[in-house]
């Protein structure tokens, strides 16, 4: 696979069924206009901020108003300057830049806040408004505005959690209402409640089910790899139009959730929404979620070393079995994590950089989800590597307290590095098609 080579922070780039191209350079900035809330920056709140800030959301503040918004306006010209809001935390410069699920802003949009804010944030005429966006009452399902509502819906068993305690992790079981073999074409996992999302870390679907080989059940049901991983940030696994999950009849989740307390009790279960492909729909591929780890594999697992106020680099090697597609890249750390790194090491040793989260934030676990024709398609062989940095000094915010020692662990207050990753394994010939769609050299192939 050919790549090219990664960006400067001066360039743009196009990727194109895998193929790195480049566009022209940044230019200067037009010269500076007043801009007002009405006819210039509530057009950008409607496309890229009230979905999440608006009433009844978890948001601190409603930003569909000028009324509403003026009050945070220079709150809000410091987070969006500093690419903190709207949550998107990629370097732009460097790999893969088109993605399905892309909520950042432009430079010209990031400028006309700027404007505005500095300007004194001015109402303009209400005329100019945009139409108001109807937003619904209940919260609904991501996935619902591309596929409809799910076919089903499941829920864990509820957990209270105290005010003040340790970490838990609760893992109860829920039967899937599946009586036939079928296939998943997309998942959604969420906290039911507001609350709920205070307390919970993280919370995992693993699959337990029959060999799909012995549907009978002879085997008795075996680990079947992860359906989905939530984490707050993240929204929904979508697969491809030509791969998904098996289900088989008597399928099971085994629920991971991650709890801590935030002071207050709270009660809440975690819900799992699944779209199926229609009856007798067989996707070609299925598609996998791949840990893949940020530290070097050993049989003691995973090992990070942070003495107080020091810094510290980590890295760990997956190989790819056979041809594959990276549908996705989602960063995994806690509070001293501030920096991931995903590159492709080929068989004949080309190393591409394929996506760097430069300023990771615990808040926001991301999932980056890659265009159909951005989404990198690797030979059999190849090194996946990632890159994990964490910051245990003063200079992390987050960083809950520099002078204490932090090694690997599940708790929040412990630190891990790896990166969640849906894999769909090609045939070779596919792979061979495409390599010679895209005018792949024999040598890296």
């Amino acid at each position: 696979m050919v790549v090219g080579n990664v960006p400067t922070t001066r360039s743009r780039s196009v990727w194109a069924c895998g193929i790195l191209a480049f566009g022209g350079v940044l230019t200067a900035a037009e010269p500076e206009k007043t801009v007002t809330f009405a006819k210039d920056v509530a057009p950008i709140f409607q496309a890229k901020c009230e979905e999440c800030h608006h009433k009844g959301t978890a948001a601190p503040m409603s930003l569909v108003t000028y009324a509403e918004t003026r009050p945070w306006a220079k709150s809000i010209r410091e987070r969006v300057v500093t690419r903190n809001m709207p949550p998107w935390h990629l370097d732009k410069t460097v790999g893969i830049q088109h993605f399905q699920n892309d909520r950042s802003l432009s430079d010209q949009q990031i400028e006309i806040i700027r404007q505005w804010v500095d300007a004194g944030a001015p109402e303009g005429n209400p005329k100019d408004l945009p139409p108001p966006k109807q937003w619904p009452t209940s919260e609904g399902w991501e996935t619902a505005k591309l596929l409809g509502q799910p076919d089903f819906v499941v829920q864990s068993a509820p957990y209270t959690m105290p005010a003040q305690g340790q970490d838990v992790w609760w893992k109860p079981v829920t039967l899937l209402p599946i009586t036939e073999p079928r296939w998943v074409r997309a998942v959604e996992i969420r906290p039911a409640s507001l609350g709920g999302r205070k307390i919970t870390h993280h919370a995992r679907a693993d699959l337990e089910q029959n060999d799909p080989a012995d549907p009978s059940g002879g085997e008795g049901l075996r680990p079947a790899g992860f359906l989905m991983e939530w984490a707050i940030g993240k929204q929904n696994d979508v697969y491809p139009a030509d791969s998904g999950k098996l289900l088989v009849p008597g399928a099971q989740v085994r629920w991971e959730m991650h709890l801590h307390a935030v002071g207050e009790e709270i009660t809440d279960h975690v819900e799992l929404a699944v779209w199926l492909f229609p009856k007798g729909q067989e996707p070609k591929y299925k598609t996998t979620l791949a840990f893949l780890p940020a530290t070097p594999r050993s049989a003691g697992g995973q090992v990070i070393d942070l003495p107080p106020n020091s810094t510290a680099v980590t890295s760990g090697t997956t190989v790819l079995r056979q041809p594959a597609r990276l549908e996705n890249f989602q960063p995994h750390m806690h509070l001293r994590g501030k920096a991931m790194l995903m590159e492709a090491i080929l068989p004949d040793g080309t190393t591409t950089k394929l996506s760097y989260v430069n300023n990771f934030n615990f808040n926001w676990m991301n999932n980056y989800i890659y265009a159909p024709d951005a989404a990198p398609v690797l030979p059999a062989g190849t090194t996946l590597r990632i890159t994990a940095w964490y910051d245990n000094t003063p200079n992390n915010r987050n960083n809950p307290d520099p002078d204490q020692w932090v090694g690997f662990g599940d708790r929040t207050v412990d630190e891990m590095g790896h990166a969640w990753v849906n894999i769909t394994y090609i045939s070779q010939d596919d792979y061979d098609r495409w390599a010679a769609k895209n005018k792949l050299t024999a040598a890296n192939r």
